[in-house]
C-alpha cells in the first residue's frame, strides 16, 4: 500500500498530497517534486511515438533507499505520483496500475463536480476517502 499519494497539476504545482505520517510530510513533498523531472522526461520520450500515446502509466520513476516512486499521467497532463515502501515486495506492477486507475476514476468523479474549479486544491472528501483506502494503515 502507498505511503504517499500526490496529484500534480499540468503546470507542476501540487493539487493534493496525502501522507501516512505527518512528520515525514516535507520529505514526501521533496520526493514528489524531484519525481516530476523523471515524469517530464518520460512524457517527452513517449510523445515521439504515436502508438505509445495511449499508455498513461509511466511505471517506476525511481527507487530510493526506503521508497519506490511510481507515476501516471492523464490525457490532460495532470500527474499522479504514488510512493510505496521499498520493503513492500507484495505489490506487483498490475496492482500499482489498478491503484492508479482507482485514483484516476476518483479524480474524474471529483472533477465532474460543478462546484470544483480546475486548478484549485482538491478538498473533496470522497476523493480523500479513496486515497485513504489506498494508504498503509497504522
Amino acid at each position: 500500500m502507498a505511503v504517499c499519494v500526490a496529484v500534480i497539476a499540468k503546470e507542476n504545482y501540487p493539487l493534493f498530497i496525502k501522507t501516512v505520517h505527518a512528520e515525514n510530510e516535507l520529505r514526501f513533498y521533496y520526493t514528489v517534486h524531484t519525481s516530476l523531472d523523471v515524469v517530464e522526461e518520460k512524457i517527452s520520450s513517449v510523445g515521439k511515438n504515436v502508438n505509445d500515446l495511449r499508455e498513461l502509466y509511466l511505471g517506476l520513476l525511481y527507487p530510493t533507499e526506503d521508497y519506490k516512486v511510481y507515476g501516471y499521467v492523464t490525457n490532460t497532463k495532470v500527474k499522479f505520483v504514488i510512493v510505496v515502501e521499498s520493503t513492500n515486495s507484495s505489490l506487483r506492477d498490475n496492482e500499482i496500475r489498478s491503484m492508479f486507475r482507482k485514483l484516476h476514476n476518483a479524480y474524474v468523479d471529483m472533477i465532474c463536480n460543478p462546484f470544483y474549479t480546475p486548478g484549485e486544491n482538491i478538498t473533496s472528501k470522497s476523493f480523500e476517502n479513496t486515497v485513504k483506502s489506498m494508504m498503509v494503515q497504522d
